[in-house]
């Protein structure tokens, strides 16, 4: 596969966690002020869970968009594609989670549509066909939000990186070992824990240690 002399450094993929709701919109507002942050993912299940829960994601996620706009950084929700449609951004859907062609009829054609792919390169190249954004392959790492995730091989990210859609890596990715995916043409990494689960004075010099990493990246390798 011939690369193109154009190849960009990966961008830092947000995801919130399930800290309080306060402490997490203080710990977003840190990240997003450094301007490091290149996408924003609500992800909040145990809200959702609660027995109000759809109410009480929905009001959240307004504070969310509102705070993401004012850093120009845009959001998609986890697997809900009515709620996207409502606050006017983007969705990233499981494999179970709603198809690519009903978030495209109720979202606009500027919003971004994520679909997650698993170790499978077949699964995205389908979300290629379908029209996705992007596809996510992982878990990379082990990570602390889903402990029991399949590994994906750094042969099996090179079979996804070329099936021509862009890339986004999750799973246990730290600005430590990010490392092991230098060269590889990937456009987002996802990141929970690294970030969202410091302390609030951690969060900024964080950030900035994820931006030296990929400022290192180097060029693709495949």
């Amino acid at each position: 596969m011939t690369q193109s002399s154009n190849f960009s450094m990966p961008k830092l993929y947000l995801l919130t966690n399930e800290d309080k709701f306060e402490l997490l919109y203080q710990k977003l507002e840190v990240a997003l002020a450094t301007e490091c942050i290149a996408l924003l993912q609500i992800r909040r299940k145990k809200t959702l869970a609660l027995p109000d829960g759809a109410s009480q994601l929905y009001k959240e996620a307004q504070h969310i968009v509102d705070l993401a706009s004012k850093y120009n950084v845009p959001v998609v929700i986890n697997d809900d594609i009515s709620l996207a449609a409502k606050l006017g951004v983007g969705v990233h859907l499981g494999q179970k989670d709603g198809s690519i062609s009903d978030a495209k009829k109720y979202l606009s054609s500027n919003q971004i549509i994520g679909r997650t792919c698993h170790c499978e390169s077949e699964l995205v190249a389908e979300a290629k066909k379908d029209g996705a954004s992007y596809a996510a392959m992982g878990a990379v790492f082990t990570s602390t939000t889903k402990p029991n995730a399949d590994i994906v091989s750094h042969e099996q990210l090179a079979q996804g990186c070329q099936q021509g859609i862009d890339m986004c890596v999750i799973g246990g990715l730290t600005a430590e070992n990010i490392s092991n995916l230098a060269g590889l043409p990937i456009k987002y990494v996802a990141v929970v824990g690294d970030i969202m689960d410091l302390p609030i004075p951690e969060i900024a010099n964080r950030c900035r240690e994820w931006q030296q990493a990929f400022s290192e990246w180097g060029t693709p390798v495949l």
